[in-house]
């Protein structure tokens, strides 16, 4: 292990609220049992509001920031794990309440790590990262839950609302692999090109669902996944049939819904919440197994950008503002 390596440090005095690349060394880091290597991280909209302000989450400072990573067991004290073993994380609270993935070494809990699938690259974890997997447990929810858990009719017409975001675009994947009819909610037309090639058979505009929903609308999907809430989350759950399941796992338009009884009570739809930060290890690594079968690297590549510690500075911003699309990859090699 290096004797000095980078990481971006937050640090709070006062209402001065700083983040710098600097150079520090093992002593630093002080959680967990399991020192990684890293090799690459993401950034998600979590982390860009940790890095505008700590957004609340973080507790103590200074902190590493950075909800995921993938790389190489460099020491371990846990006994699940060896150097050399290859492994993942997502959520945990790590990032927030831990230090993360923004630094080229991250000490964790053993029990936090994933022990990454042969049949993807470490690269390739970190571009399905926590959004990734996030939309992996809303797809199997929507569709294998009801066919096979549930035992109930096959799902075919599913809607997947904030579709050109990082979780949204994943489960329009994802559904269209696993044989379903995808309709794309998104804000911007200009996306609707880009969503037909990565699986969407239609492209409505957000507006369509900005209504006051009636309790019952007419019946149009078997099942769907919502990552924005408010209004569009209430008018999806009056459009959707008899038994389907609605994979809910966002707040971008509103937390609060305003919904009745009915879809519950009269067609028996099903409002599932979805949250991947405390999913257990087991069902983590079933679903890390099953992502090289339902992900498309290839077509996925050309919306992914790859940066330094450094351009998080300015990218995190543009984030924020809604001026970034597509994947960005913070490569700790850089």
């Amino acid at each position: 292990m290096s004797e000095q390596f980078k990481a971006l440090i937050l640090n709070q005095e006062g209402d001065n609220f700083t983040r710098d690349v600097k150079s520090i060394d093992k002593s630093f880091l002080k959680h967990g049992d399991v020192t990684v290597k890293v090799e690459y991280s993401g950034l998600n909209y979590k982390d860009a509001l940790i890095l505008k302000n700590g957004a609340r989450l973080v507790k103590e400072f200074p902190h590493i920031p950075g909800i995921d990573f993938s790389g190489i067991v460099e020491e371990s004290d846990n006994d699940k794990f060896k150097k050399g073993d290859e492994v993942i994380l997502t959520g945990w609270r790590v990032g927030e309440i831990y230090f993360g993935g923004y630094s080229q070494y991250a000490k964790v809990n053993g029990e936090f790590l994933v022990k990454k699938p042969k049949t993807l690259s470490s690269r390739e974890a970190m571009v399905i990262g926590t959004a990734g997997i996030t939309a992996l447990q809303c797809a199997f929810a929507t569709k294998t839950t009801r066919e096979e858990l549930l035992l109930g009719d096959k799902v075919e017409n599913v809607i997947v609302s904030g579709a050109s975001g990082g979780v949204g675009s994943m489960a329009v994947m994802i559904l269209n692999k696993l044989g379903c009819n995808v309709t794309a909610v998104t804000g911007k037309d200009s996306n609707a090109d880009y969503l037909k090639s990565i699986g969407a058979k239609n492209v409505i505009n957000t507006n369509e669902l900005m209504k006051d929903a009636r309790p019952l609308d007419k019946g149009l999907w078997d099942g769907a996944v919502d990552t924005v809430g408010g209004k569009v989350l209430e008018n999806i759950l009056s459009q959707t049939k008899d038994a389907g399941i609605v994979s809910s796992c966002g707040n971008a338009a509103d937390i609060k819904l305003n919904t009745t009884v009915m879809p519950f009570i009269i067609r028996g739809v099903k409002l599932w919440g979805i949250n991947s930060v405390t999913t257990s290890i087991i069902r983590r690594q079933f679903l890390w197994n099953e992502s090289s079968k339902l992900i498309d690297f290839q077509l996925l590549e050309k919306s992914i950008k790859e940066i330094s510690l450094e351009n998080l500075m300015d990218i995190y911003v543009k984030m924020l503002k809604g001026e970034t699309s597509g994947k960005y990859l913070v490569n700790l090699n850089k």
